[in-house]
């Protein structure tokens, strides 16, 4: 048994499953260099939906941010969550599309590229991880985890080799609704480390209140890596907490080897981070509490809270066990798909409306029609001629890998904004979100324009005429 290594998700996943990911790059300069001599395996700090809240709400450029945390860190492997084809949006791309963001993604600081598909299809990965190898990146490829009567140990076994095959260099366990229970981790690992020749990492949450064991009948399993986030922003929606894993491995076989008092140091600062997302109402104390309608339900946190919302919206709170109650029902006609962006709000959404129109079906989104249709992929389980009637008709569904069916879009895009081009990157925001990228180019050159304004009005002021 060699030491467990630690992937602290403080700068990523953890504030954006507990606080809308809206930690500012100001608030994480402070304490980077300390957060650079801890020793973790890597430190997630990029992708996700930070990509998006940095351009939409914090109005920072996501590359910008990237070079600088690169630069502030020289000595920890930076890590990053990517949508396989998705990238970071919520369709399909082109292949040149991905190619150059993966380009550009290790070009700007990113080592390891952690890669995934809602529906575990294979086929729209494989595009990202031929490009990370091209670019020499470390591809960590992904299983989304889920539970349905053909999610088994050994359907994740097999989708691990054909990985492997592929070429990854890591393989890891995505639990992104804390629906794997400790026993079944340590199940799980025991085969995959059978299996594979390359290392498991395990990324978990802690909605259910179960992470913690997850990660120490893992770990006993042989896991190499878990993913934790420091307490401020630990626990909860987020993952189960740094400190207190490095503490209970202290003197063992397992022993981390890192520096408690450090940090504890390094949490200090992030308290007052917290603080702050408390103060201005994007942390709530709920994103803390266990919520056993996970385990129920299997639907992940932030969708338990979208769908609350959604039905807010509609005026319809009293509704919501009924929705609960309906999502593994959609789940199961839709061909079991993991509850994971996209596909956890396709199949949210049409729980949300079987409920509110009174009729399964009466009114159909068209994402649901587009899951069906087999535009985001091969669902886990063949759809019935009677749901696949009810949803599309007469239709024909996709067989072949959806994004072959996409034509090269880099050249299109570029032109489309060329006169807001200050680097080759500006291309790719485009692509990811078009409206918010254009809305932050213009702001970016408002901003620009004020501060050479400024710069005019003070040359006036000392030379005058």
């Amino acid at each position: 048994m060699a030491k467990v290594k630690i992937t602290d998700t403080i700068l990523r996943d953890a504030h954006q499953s507990q606080a809308a990911t809206r930690m500012r790059l100001d608030e994480m300069l402070p304490i980077v260099d300390k957060l650079d001599k801890v020793g973790y395996n890597s430190l997630e700090v990029w992708g996700g939906a930070t990509f998006d809240s940095c351009l939409r709400f914090l109005k920072e450029d996501p590359w910008e941010r990237l070079r600088v945390l690169r630069r502030s860190m020289p000595n920890t492997k930076l890590q990053m969550l990517l949508r396989g084809q998705n990238i970071l949006g919520y369709k399909h791309y082109a292949d040149d599309v991905v190619d150059e963001f993966v380009k550009k993604s290790i070009e700007n600081g990113i080592d390891i590229i952690r890669i995934f598909d809602a529906l575990n299809d294979v086929r729209n990965m494989e595009q990202a991880i031929k490009s990370t190898k091209k670019y020499k990146g470390h591809v960590q490829a992904a299983l989304c985890y889920t539970i349905s009567p053909v999610h088994t140990i050994d359907y994740f076994v097999e989708l691990a080799k054909e990985l492997e095959n592929l070429g990854a260099d890591t393989i890891c366990i995505k639990d992104m609704a804390n629906l794997l229970l400790p026993y079944t981790a340590y199940e799980l690992v025991s085969k995959l480390k059978k299996t594979v020749k390359i290392p498991i990492q395990l990324h978990t949450h802690n909605t259910t209140g179960t992470g913690d064991m997850v990660y120490l009948k893992a770990i006993e399993a042989g896991v190499d890596v878990v993913d934790t986030a420091l307490s401020p922003l630990g626990n909860g929606t987020s993952q189960p907490a740094t400190e207190p894993l490095v503490a209970t491995l202290q003197g063992t076989e397992w022993d981390t080897g890192l520096d408690l008092n450090l940090l504890t140091e390094i949490a200090d600062h992030f308290k007052v981070v917290a603080k702050r997302l408390i103060d201005d109402g994007f942390l709530n104390s709920k994103v803390l509490s266990i919520d056993v309608n996970t385990l129920l339900y299997q639907v992940p946190g932030g969708m338990l809270s979208n769908l609350l919302s959604q039905l807010q919206q509609q005026n319809a709170e009293d509704r919501f066990e009924e929705v609960l109650k309906e999502v593994p029902r959609v789940r199961e006609d839709f061909g079991f798909p993991p509850l994971v962006t996209p596909t956890s709000q396709i199949v949210g959404t049409q729980a949300v409306l079987n409920v509110l129109t009174g009729e399964r079906y009466k009114m159909i989104t068209n994402e649901s029609k587009g899951l069906i249709r087999g535009e985001y992929g091969r669902l886990p389980v063949k759809v019935s001629d009677e749901i696949r009637n009810t949803i599309i008709g007469d239709d024909p569904v996709i067989e072949h890998r959806p994004a072959d069916d996409i034509p090269p879009e880099l050249d299109k895009y570029r032109e489309e904004i060329k006169e807001y081009i200050e680097q080759e990157e500006d291309v790719l925001s485009y692509a990811s979100f078009p409206q918010v990228a254009m809305d932050y180019f213009k702001y970016r050159q408002a901003q620009k324009y004020k501060i050479d304004n400024t710069l005019v009005n003070k040359e006036e002021m000392t030379h005058p005429i």
